[in-house]
């Protein structure tokens, strides 16, 4: 046990009553929790903290400068687009991130969109909520496509730890697996370049981070070069994909169907193109694939080990 005083900003967003917080209390002398925080309660809570944790609560150059005990952030996520990195260098702030916990989550909620699709698992349950097999003239109802994964192709746009179990999954189904070339990557020759890439799968998946030269990187003209009735996942970010195009696609029958975690706003306040009702063959999750209860406390561990390594002065997971 130590002095030290941490504050968790929005405890609430990772933990929903489910989880062992003892690894992260055992860090600290006082942890405190709140289960949100508004942009305007930042400076004030952290008033006297030497450490602050937030999944999503921005902390900026205002609230660090406003916090002059503040001597760790701890990101309970791995993107830490909310922290001014740059002012928590000049404050000589250090950041660390969580790293990987998700990884088993994400890639089996990949398999089960894409699994959906495939089976028309969405249409079916609706058609029998419906009533339309309690009506139907025979013992089964087969009104809906279904597809069989095996001997089918896999396109992967990002080939991490994320990407390479959602390989491994795909390939326990029997698909065959291509990985794509990144836009402002250095060319590999193991990886396509995306006009010869989407022409050839049936099914494609999205695991690379948004970036300036991700951005958008599937529009039209790159559906267009997908094969009529392709399959498109993403439960990477969303942005990755012009949601206009995609819902222009899916709309036109050209994709076969697509399902998305990801979307540009979350939650989608302001509406979404991919929101509307009368686009056929779409999934969409909110931004749930990574929220297993066992991928939420591997965060909790690693917020625990990231708090220690850097009270031993030997800080693990440091991205500022």
């Amino acid at each position: 046990m130590n002095s030290r005083r941490a504050v968790f900003l929005d405890h609430a967003s990772l933990d929903l009553g489910d989880l062992d917080l003892a690894p992260l209390r055992q860090a600290f002398g006082e942890l405190e929790l709140h289960a949100q925080t508004a942009t305007d309660e930042v400076a004030e809570r952290l008033h006297g903290a030497q450490v602050a944790i937030s999944n999503k609560v921005r902390i900026d150059a205002a609230a660090m400068a406003a916090s002059p005990d503040l001597k760790l952030i701890l990101v309970a996520a791995t993107g830490a687009n909310n922290i001014d990195l740059d002012a928590a260098r000049a404050h000589r702030i250090t950041v660390c991130n969580c790293q990987a916990y998700g990884t088993p989550s994400v890639a089996q909620h990949t398999l089960a969109l894409l699994l959906a699709l495939t089976t028309s698992l969405p249409d079916y349950q609706a058609a029998v909520r419906a009533g339309r097999w309690q009506q139907s003239s025979q013992f089964c109802l087969l009104d809906f496509p279904i597809f069989e994964l095996e001997g089918k192709t896999l396109g992967l746009l990002g080939h991490g730890e994320l990407g390479g179990a959602v390989a491994r999954l795909a390939e326990a189904f029997g698909m065959r697996v291509l990985l794509g070339q990144l836009p402002g990557r250095p060319p590999r020759a193991d990886r396509l370049p995306l006009h010869e890439l989407l022409p050839q799968v049936d099914a494609l998946t999205l695991h690379c981070p948004l970036n300036e030269q991700t951005r958008d990187m599937l529009g039209a003209a790159e559906l267009a070069l997908m094969k009529p009735g392709a399959l498109l996942v993403n439960t990477a970010r969303g942005g990755l994909v012009n949601e206009e195009a995609l819902a222009a696609a899916l709309r036109s029958g050209h994709l076969g169907g697509a399902a998305t975690d990801v979307l540009t706003q979350e939650p989608p306040r302001d509406g979404n193109p991919l929101l509307a009702a009368d686009i056929p063959r779409l999934i969409v999750t909110p931004h749930s694939a990574w929220g297993s209860r066992e991928a939420r406390q591997r965060i909790v561990l690693q917020l625990a080990e990231n708090a220690t390594a850097w009270l031993k002065e030997s800080p693990v997971r440091v991205i500022g």
